[in-house]
């Protein structure tokens, strides 16, 4: 994997991203070219138009990004890929044809978004299929061998049989010369020299998971490994990089401490992300003012009560606000006191299940983010009695409110919506992530996947 920003994307995403936006700039210059020839004028050179061209390729690939192209079942089916490229790229068009209609004749032309809408799709579809029958094979996985062959190297051989997979074990090492989980684990004793094996192996990462590392620890093997040019990563890195979240399973304090994350460096970052949310939720309010109202007024209309509802949540350093969104239950929905959402839960009204389906109960919640409660991204903010009783059950849940809550977050784009302690659990691990890795590049990706589940709603409550 390619690590930017302290975020880990996989080389076959990567590459195949590069590729994109290559032929995204090869289309929109074609379409150009054929526009220029239709209507008799001269094309110009490609410098002359690097502007709207590479407008036209950052748009289209946001967009691409945004609606889950590079996702893992996107890489896996080609009918998949396909259906979101076409959402893509209409998204991409209308974005850009609306700029040309504000911008008339100084940005795009729309006849020539046409052809270079077809051109894409035409290109990005033969890259599919070109990358996606070697990305097929293991040609774009990385070999990797494990010292452990107990529970913990089970996990990583079960990790590598999923399809979206971005690497695959070449061997295992029993270092202590127990019978462990894995069985076709191969004896430390047995192997003269561990970083010949290595290489024998074409491995290009070394993994440590062993159960128990205290007075264990093969430093020798690992020293001659790493002096011959082959990364050692410790078991817990290894699955944060490989699943985007944090395991609370083998988690300790110390790595925690020593591993890399809750850089001091964040303080700029903060204040950029500050400045962002208070100009794209003032910006937001001016422009969703009226579907706020309208739906305020149908809210009420619908269901006896008040339109909006309000609820103490945790914020930064466990503080307590108020958080304001539409109404979408009964107003005795919490007589009894808070309670996880259900599927299909009675207590949601009939006008409440449109807007929570599409998000629009959430709109007012952009106030709170003017006033510096939320931000747009961060972890999901929860009532004081669930987060009492999580923190008592849940190892580090604390270390969650070491950032803004918000809107939207790692969480919510990766874990359906959950109604259960197990479900809290798998959560809280994707919110340490969001937590130990936070930069402005990561919350501008979780944005852009964001418009994914609004349009493919999976598990809205």
């Amino acid at each position: 994997m390619v690590r930017l920003f302290k975020h880990y994307i996989p080389h076959a995403v990567l590459l195949l991203g590069l590729l994109d936006f290559v032929l995204l700039l090869l289309a929109a210059d074609l379409a150009w070219q054929f526009r220029a020839a239709q209507i008799d004028i001269e094309a110009g050179g490609a410098f002359s138009r690097a502007l709207p061209l590479l407008g036209f390729a950052i748009t289209t690939q946001s967009a691409m990004i945004a609606v889950g192209v590079y996702g893992p079942d996107a890489l896996r089916s080609m009918r998949f890929a396909c259906a979101r490229l076409l959402v893509a790229l209409s998204l991409a068009i209308i974005a850009l044809a609306l700029l040309d209609f504000m911008l008339p004749g100084q940005t795009y032309w729309r006849s020539t978004l046409l052809y270079a809408m077809v051109l894409a799709t035409l290109f990005l579809v033969i890259n599919r299929a070109i990358t996606g029958a070697v990305a097929g094979t293991s040609a774009f996985r990385r070999r990797i061998l494990v010292l452990g062959a107990g529970p913990r190297a089970l996990r990583l051989k079960q990790l590598s049989q999923r399809p979206e997979s971005g690497f695959s074990v070449v061997g295992f090492v029993d270092m202590t010369g127990r019978h462990g989980s894995v069985h076709e684990a191969l004896l430390r004793t047995d192997i003269p020299d561990l970083s010949a094996h290595v290489a024998s192996l074409r491995a290009t990462e070394v993994v440590l998971a062993l159960e128990e590392r205290r007075n264990s620890l093969p430093l020798k093997d690992l020293l001659r490994v790493k002096t011959a040019g082959v990364y050692v990563n410790e078991f817990s890195s290894f699955l944060e990089r490989e699943t985007g979240r944090v395991d609370l399973d083998t988690l300790n304090p110390s790595w925690l401490i020593f591993s890399d994350g809750f850089s001091s460096g964040r303080a700029i970052s903060s204040f950029a992300k500050r400045v962002f949310d208070i100009l794209a939720s003032g910006l937001l309010l001016v422009l969703t003012f009226p579907v706020i109202a309208l739906f305020a007024l149908v809210v009420k209309l619908d269901s006896k009560g008040p339109a909006f509802f309000r609820q103490k949540r945790v914020g930064l350093y466990g503080q307590t606000f108020e958080l304001v969104k539409l109404r979408s239950m009964r107003t005795d929905a919490e007589k009894d006191g808070s309670k996880w959402a259900e599927k299909n839960d009675p207590r949601i009204t009939r006008v409440g299940a449109f807007i929570r389906k599409v998000r629009i109960d959430e709109l007012p919640q952009v106030w709170t983010v003017l006033m510096g409660h939320m931000s747009f991204v961060g972890p999901r903010p929860e009532v004081p009695t669930f987060v009492s009783d999580l923190d008592d059950k849940l190892p580090y849940y604390a270390e969650r409110h070491m950032v803004k809550p918000g809107i939207t977050g790692w969480a919510q784009i990766n874990y359906p919506y959950g109604a259960s302690i197990e479900d809290a659990r798998q959560k809280l691990e994707y919110d340490l992530y969001y937590a130990k890795n936070y930069t402005p590049f990561l919350d501008l990706l979780i944005m852009l996947q964001t418009l994914r589940v609004i349009l493919w709603p999976e598990g809205a409550r």
